[in-house]
């Protein structure tokens, strides 16, 4: 098939317009893949989720009756193993679930207000 001389022009308009137009959409339109959206949307949730158990963490450290012991372990740990050792406290375990949650564990260290004496 032979296309009009005077059509070629508006084809390759057209071509170079959707690749602008696409490389403008998701480089500064903020246009997202579904895999990418749905990635988000996971850390959102999770994010959430901790948020929302902090509360029962720190609970669980105000009512443990070797509070003051555990606290001091924590306090004396170094700032990158504070994570471990509130783990191993069992304050980041929430009932139901195989272990402690590693970024429950961080958010309860900040609720803990460590460096308050």
């Amino acid at each position: 098939m032979t296309t009009p001389e005077w059509l070629k022009p508006g084809i390759y308009g057209a071509l170079l317009g959707a690749a602008f137009v696409g490389i403008v959409g998701f480089s500064w339109g903020g246009w997202v893949t579904g895999s990418s959206a749905e990635k988000m949307a996971s850390e959102m949730a999770e994010d959430s989720v901790i948020a929302a158990l902090v509360p029962f963490c720190l609970d669980m450290s105000r009512t443990d009756n070797e509070r003051i012991a555990k606290l001091v372990t924590i306090r004396e740990a170094s700032s990158f193993k504070r994570r471990d050792a509130v783990m191993e406290t069992g304050w980041a375990t929430m009932p139901g679930s195989d272990g402690p949650n590693r970024d429950l564990a961080q958010a309860c260290i900040e609720g803990l207000d460590l460096d308050a004496s």
